[in-house]
């Protein structure tokens, strides 16, 4: 049994907000070890030992898979009349990014076989919610009701998969409340990760009801077959709350495993068995187990992503199809997770919106976060690059290769700092001549038995590794850099009530200071005041959270203020001179 499947092991904190102890000192690690910390981590998902004091099911246990089976035959339902049904993927943050992709692609997909797109996405903040945090439409159980009655106006049919990997945003809460009122026409599936009775408890704003008793009537309609919650215990994440990492992964796997499966019984005309299920999990370990055996190689990327970092410059993704999405998702995470600044990791995709198929088009005249195309990146970034800025190429060999190759030797004009993330099939291989231009070349070949059924399905595998790489490499690289005390993302962005309480939290651990004391502290960094007044004390978190999203370092210098007693001034002054945190929490306490 893992140490954090114990009833003993920090017993007041879902799975998704425990500290994992295998990454313990991951702040310490160097880059070899911290991929292999990761590697260890993402383990966890496909752990497949079972202990009947074990109050955990995981996801190849028998009762995920005939879940996973019975959501899919849902799935077979819709495609035989797709004129009056829909498939609706909705989720916040990175959930939302990953239904996002799901959606698109497999719209993509049916396109070519040119029969009815059935799926559609939300993703609360709309589509600026796929490149930048919008943090606040989460927090809205009616606005999530609202979308979705406005997505499946008309249709009779209609499958809502809601993803939550806490079991605690309100705006997916709502939704599955929506549903459960209009059953005759929506079948609700929850996906998360904590079991039901670890949901958020939390009060909703202008809610009458908490997520925990959504999730506990979404429970007891599992029995009558009306709704359907596929929550596997996957371990807590590498750096503490950070879902972008197991979470994404784990709904990006178990989603096109259900999907999959019911397209699959359409053409095949046979029913979706748990062998087929439990066969398509076994495809995603053999994802996870051919990316990390390329550990040397990523922890070179990872290593030089530090040093970019460190030194101030930029890490840069360019990336073709679905490649260029996962770059783009990875980067945009970094904001909210380490408080990174917008341009310190960015991706491209090569056509800009036009390859991204969002429901809202366009959106590169909203501001610079928005301009994603190669040809933003060439005019904008390329005439100041440097060799202290990183650019990592992610391509396959199904991509333009003369494309790549020019903008490949455009690059390098600037930059020798150059790497690239390749996928290859068995029996065609990226030539030499293009993997031989990069000063790191990770290349991936897929054995042809994974390729049996399709194109699609390769791709979703490229999409699955590159995300496990990018990932690796932006959290190994942000540790590098300091943002990371033990295991924990201390300088995240306290944008919503969630992240409000999980700062106080995470202050309370590391200092032994009361909760009132904590919030205290937070609230002082947050205002930037030595003294509380009247005004802030009885401001609400709402308030809190929108003044916090304007700062920067809001949690750290909250902690050393805590750790150490010295004043606001005191705090901000020796972390401006020690971007690692646990150094200067050490100088602090040198200092008084």
């Amino acid at each position: 049994m893992q140490h954090w499947e114990h009833s003993s092991y920090e017993p007041s904190l879902p799975i998704t907000e425990k500290s994992n102890p295998i990454t313990r000192d991951i702040d310490r690690a160097n880059p070899d070890e911290i991929v292999q910390l990761l590697k260890k981590c993402d383990a966890e998902i496909f752990d497949r030992t079972t202990h009947l004091d074990s109050m955990y099911q995981k996801l190849n246990s028998c009762s995920m898979a005939q879940t996973m089976v019975e959501i899919s035959r849902r799935v077979e339902v819709i495609l035989k009349d797709p004129e009056n049904s829909l498939i609706v993927l909705s989720g916040c943050g990175t959930s939302g990014r990953v239904a996002f992709l799901l959606a698109t692609s497999l719209n993509r997909w049916l396109a070519a076989l040119h029969q009815k797109q059935i799926y559609s996405y939300i993703i609360a903040g709309g589509d600026k919610a796929l490149l930048t945090s919008q943090e606040a439409p989460e927090d809205n159980p009616s606005l999530g009701a609202l979308m979705l009655d406005k997505a499946s106006t008309g249709k009779k049919h209609v499958l809502f998969i809601g993803i939550s990997c806490g079991l605690s945003a309100p705006f997916v809460a709502g939704q599955l409340h929506f549903c459960l009122n209009n059953l005759d026409v929506f079948t609700p599936v929850l996906i998360g990760f904590n079991p039901v009775h670890m949901a958020r408890t939390e009060p909703m704003q202008d809610f009458p009801f908490n997520f925990k008793e959504i999730a506990e009537k979404m429970s007891e309609m599992q029995k009558h077959q009306k709704a359907f919650v596929l929550n596997p215990a996957v371990g807590p994440e590498a750096i503490t709350g950070s879902s972008r990492m197991k979470g994404g992964t784990a709904t990006k796997a178990m989603l096109e495993t259900v999907l999959l499966a019911g397209h699959e019984a359409v053409y095949s005309n046979e029913a979706v068995t748990a062998d087929n299920v439990l066969a398509s999990v076994r495809m995603n370990e053999k994802i996870y187990e051919i990316t990390y055996s390329q550990t040397d190689k990523l922890a070179a990327l990872l290593q030089k992503a530090g040093v970019s970092l460190r030194g101030k410059g930029h890490v840069y993704y360019l990336g073709w199809q679905t490649l260029g999405i996962i770059g783009i998702i990875d980067a945009s995470e970094c904001i909210p997770t380490y408080g990174a600044a917008f341009e310190d990791i960015r991706g491209f995709i090569s056509k800009g919106f036009s390859e991204m198929n969002n429901k809202e088009g366009d959106l590169s005249s909203v501001g610079p976060h928005f301009a994603v195309a190669h040809t933003d990146f060439v005019n904008a970034i390329l005439p100041s690059l440097s060799d202290n800025d990183m650019v990592i190429f992610l391509f396959s060999v199904e991509d333009d290769l003369n494309e790549v190759s020019e903008l490949v030797e455009r690059v390098g004009q600037n930059t020798s700092n150059l790497h690239a993330l390749i996928h290859d099939l068995e029996g065609h291989h990226v030539p030499k001549s293009v993997s031989g231009m990069f000063m790191t070349a990770l290349n991936i070949t897929w054995p042809s038995s994974l390729n049996k059924h399709s194109l699609v399905l390769m791709k979703q595998h490229w999409e699955l590794s590159t995300k496990l790489c990018l990932n690796a490499i932006s959290t190994g690289a942000h540790i590098l850099k300091g943002k990371v005390y033990r295991n924990y993302m201390i300088d995240l962005r306290v944008t919503n009530s969630k992240l409000f309480r999980r700062a106080i939290r995470m202050l309370q651990r590391f200092t032994n200071s009361t909760q009132t004391q904590c919030e205290t502290a937070l609230l002082r960094s947050i205002y930037d005041v030595e003294e509380l007044t009247d005004e802030i004390s009885s401001a609400d978190v709402t308030q809190h959270t929108l003044m916090a999203n304007q700062k920067d370092r809001v949690v750290p210098t909250a902690l050393v203020m805590l750790q150490s007693g010295c004043t606001l001034a005191e705090a901000k002054s020796h972390l401006d001179a020690h971007p690692v945190i646990r150094d200067a929490v050490a100088a602090c306490l040198r200092f008084s």
